[in-house]
């Protein structure tokens, strides 16, 4: 049965499928990222209220990234996410 198995194939597989999320600590990438995840292992997920305090920690308002950029001195986009979204790490 795991004779044909490669790890290291399905490991690059689930990485090509993870690593073009967009994730925070909250947001809907990583729901996105734990809902791939539950394909290999199992998990069970409980979604919390912002403002909800853990501890000594309050849980955040999640964060969504729509735009991003940088501009230079002369008000050029030098960074846009909208069109290099491959090399932006949130």
């Amino acid at each position: 049965m795991l004779e044909n198995y490669d790890a290291g194939q399905t490991m690059f597989e689930l990485m090509e499928k993870l690593f073009p999320i967009y994730r925070s600590i909250t947001g809907n990438g990583v729901r996105e990222t734990l809902k791939i995840l539950s394909e290999y292992i199992s998990l069970e997920t409980h979604e919390v209220k912002t403002g909800t305090k853990v501890f000594d920690w309050d849980v955040p308002m999640e964060w969504n990234i729509k735009d991003a950029y940088v501009k230079s001195n002369k008000g050029e986009k030098i960074i846009d996410f909208k069109n290099n979204q491959e090399f932006v790490c949130v």
